[in-house]
């Protein structure tokens, strides 16, 4: 969690409208802050299932006063109350609400600009030795591009060793190449 959260670019709050903030709440935005998360939004879920709107409104509020307790822009965060279920289930009043949050997280979270004219960087995070294949290692680019068939170096506690990239993953998919910011999997020959 702590690792993931460190390299965000934006988070999405989740509230349940049936319950308000929870101590977990507190903690997910205290998090956020210690580890630099620069941009938060929140989404208030279950509003199907409360038919106050001043309950939904104290929600609202609530959530406010907590995010500028921890010094995000509680005032100016954007707040999407919504329904996951419903939308889920095709309601059209509730998948609505979905978009705008998908259209919000565009207009809030700007794109942060990635250094991949550098030199690639991959600080490696785990390696798994996949039978049949060779060793996968893991992590967020840090800087530059790197293509299938490309040379890397690995650098570390042991001598510096050369090998070849042999494929590039992300989230399943095969890809041509990765690229700054993004996490992903490289297949490396000849590397135990």
């Amino acid at each position: 969690m702590i690792t993931g959260a460190a390299q965000m670019d934006g988070a999405i709050l989740v509230v349940a409208a049936t319950d308000g903030p929870m101590p977990q709440t507190r903690e997910h935005i205290l998090l956020a802050r210690q580890v630099g998360v620069p941009y938060i939004i929140v989404f208030i879920n279950k509003c199907d299932m409360v038919d106050d709107s001043e309950l939904l409104e104290l929600v609202e509020i609530e959530v406010r006063e907590l995010l500028s307790q921890y010094e995000f822009p509680g005032e100016n965060t954007p707040i999407i109350r919504g329904s996951a279920l419903k939308a889920l289930e095709h309601d059209v009043d509730w998948t609505s609400k979905i978009i705008e949050l998908a259209e919000v997280l565009d207009s809030y979270i700007p794109e942060p600009k990635r250094a991949i004219d550098k030199p690639f960087l991959l600080p490696i995070e785990d390696v798994f030795s996949i039978s049949g294949r060779g060793t996968v290692v893991t992590g967020r680019v840090e800087r530059g591009i790197l293509k299938v068939g490309e040379e890397v170096e690995i650098i570390g506690i042991k001598n510096t060793t050369k090998t070849t990239c042999t494929g590039v993953e992300m989230f399943r998919k095969l890809l041509d190449e990765g690229r700054a910011g993004e996490n992903i999997g490289v297949l490396l020959r000849g590397v135990k």
